[in-house]
């Protein structure tokens, strides 16, 4: 199987790129294990000064991947355990990359692609970009991704987009914080990763690695207790009769039977 995740180091910065551009990069359990190897690779040594994660085609990432939501709809609840704890420990290797990370996002970025956009530190993203919290259309919930999108936008604004599932614009996405700067298009999305990665290149790596150390401590969060409760959380959804009808009618292109089920 070729690899879905390709990292190249050019002039000290390290782009990650996610290459699967017919399912709009959608991740499965390949697309995590990959990405998580490649952000600690990227902290553990080596010339990078920062770290760009881009992908190809037309999406930065929709999510999660269909034929992933297939097999996930039949794990059990320890499954769906060892699945999210898979998606946290990602998630949570790209936060606490000592590098400075950069997402360069274009198309669309949906659900889990969201909580790539909030892992890193920096995000530019072009005006036509758009973003979604959808999981509660399928009966499931963006548990795993919460503490991170949370913590860039705030609960308030979690609160409404988690709840409505309504997708966003990158204007919007700026004005809560997901995202750093807007640009018109993709040359200038390239100039404006260039320019912050030039930023970085002038820093002391060392001073970055404590700066972003210092700013977990004075903003503590417990990650481990976030983790275990959130993947337990999203497993309990996932087996839930809810959540199974959910994702059974996503899977099967039709209404799911609360649609139906409203009071009249």
């Amino acid at each position: 199987m070729p690899d879905l995740v390709h990292s190249t180091l050019d002039d000290g910065v390290l782009t990650i790129r996610i290459d699967r551009p017919d399912v709009h990069n959608a991740f499965d359990e390949t697309v995590i294990a990959e990405l998580t190897a490649a952000f600690r690779a990227a902290g553990s040594g080596g010339s990078a000064r920062c770290v760009v994660l881009a992908s190809t085609g037309r999406s930065f990432s929709a999510g999660a991947d269909v034929h992933w939501m297939k097999r996930m709809v039949a794990y059990s609840y320890e499954e769906n355990i060892a699945d999210a704890m898979a998606m946290a420990e990602m998630l949570r290797s790209i936060r606490e990359c000592p590098r400075p990370v950069i997402a360069r996002v274009h198309g669309a970025a949906l659900g889990g692609g969201v909580g790539l956009v909030a892992a890193c530190d920096v995000a530019v993203a072009v005006e036509s970009a758009l973003f979604g919290l959808t999981e509660v259309r399928l009966g499931i919930l963006p548990a795993v991704i919460s503490p991170y999108v949370s913590e860039r936008i705030g609960v308030g604004a979690m609160r409404r987009y988690a709840l409505t599932a309504e997708r966003f614009s990158a204007a919007e996405a700026h004005r809560l914080g997901l995202v750093s700067e807007v640009v018109p298009d993709v040359p200038a999305l390239d100039a404006a990763v260039a320019r912050f990665a030039g930023c970085f290149a002038a820093n002391g790596p060392e001073a970055m690695a404590e700066c972003k150390r210092v700013l977990r401590d004075i903003h503590p969060v417990d990650w481990d207790a976030a983790t275990e409760a959130t993947v337990h959380h999203i497993a309990s959804r996932r087996v839930s009769a809810e959540g199974q009808e959910g994702l059974h009618a996503f899977l099967e292109k039709r209404e799911p039977r609360w649609v139906h089920d409203r009071p009249r």
